[in-house]
């Protein structure tokens, strides 16, 4: 079994920065995909940023430029930096993994509790 652990998320004004991370924990053999996405209430998950085993991050176009996913993976930890923040950010933000477990040939994914990004203007 494996959880994530999410933290960062909180009130900022335009223009500003924060930091996510996402931290999982439990029986890990290896991480094969890391991401964000975010949701604002009567809209489906975006995907916002990306990183897969042996490729480069992608991001969605309205961040692109602005934030920067990045990972630890010693310590299986995702970092979502988010730079001039604009309110159109505003949402919760989840973090994926798509791990394989030990003593397993099978992947699967867990999401994150979701933290609350807001961004006044």
């Amino acid at each position: 079994q494996v959880q994530l652990a999410e933290s960062g998320g909180g009130l900022v004004q335009a223009g500003g920065s924060l930091r996510l991370s996402c931290a999982a924990s439990g029986s890990i053999f290896s991480v094969n995909a890391m991401e964000w996405y975010r949701q604002v209430p009567g809209k489906q998950r975006e995907l916002v940023a990306s990183i897969t085993s042996g490729h480069s991050p992608d991001y969605a176009g309205s961040v692109q430029g602005r934030f920067t996913i990045s990972k630890d993976n010693a310590a299986n930890t995702v970092i979502l930096q988010m730079d001039s923040l604009k309110p159109e950010d505003t949402g919760v933000y989840y973090c994926r993994v798509v791990v394989q477990l030990r003593s397993s040939w099978i992947t699967r994914q867990y999401w994150g509790q979701g933290t609350q990004v807001t961004v006044s203007s």
